[in-house]
């Protein structure tokens, strides 16, 4: 198993708790009458409703273990963080070709880069982390390098 840290904020690792509790206490219970029902319909080589509540079980059972993971190997983000370098869970505002644009660096488990979360492990997130206002950083991705400037660590 894998015990990599997962770096989360207080309310990432509530909703992942409340997720697995979901999971665990409600759908497990769901799924296991959906497969019993299916089973009454007689043979099971052949039945559709069978197949697709055993895919929804696997679905299940591996969402479980994961969160279970996550969970044990979390670590909270220090909400008091620094603001004069970037460290996970730092909001950074940067600058490129004359663009602001502001993320805040969370753990995978959190990432959600419509709403401006980035991954501490995504390329932009990795190069930002440790440096300081002023700083100009390249981040280098498939399509080509891009230079960042920080503007601001809130």
């Amino acid at each position: 198993m894998n015990n990599k840290p997962a770096y989360l904020s207080r309310e990432g690792l509530k909703n992942l708790r409340a997720e697995l509790d979901e999971l665990v206490n409600v759908r497990r219970a769901e799924v296991a009458n959906r497969i019993h029902d299916a089973k009454e319909h007689g043979d099971v080589t052949e039945n559709a409703e069978y197949e697709d509540a055993k895919n929804e079980q696997a679905f299940v059972e591996g969402r479980i273990q994961t969160l279970s993971a996550l969970i044990k190997n979390a670590v909270l983000i220090d909400e008091n963080h620094s603001t004069t370098h970037v460290q996970i869970g730092s909001t950074v505002e940067v600058e490129s070709d004359g663009k602001r644009e502001k993320y805040t660096i969370v753990g995978s488990a959190e990432t959600a880069p419509g709403q401006g979360k980035i991954s501490n492990e995504s390329p932009v997130g990795r190069a930002l982390l440790g440096h300081k206002k002023g700083e100009k950083v390249t981040v280098s991705v498939p399509a080509g390098d891009s230079i960042y400037r920080i503007v601001g660590i809130s």
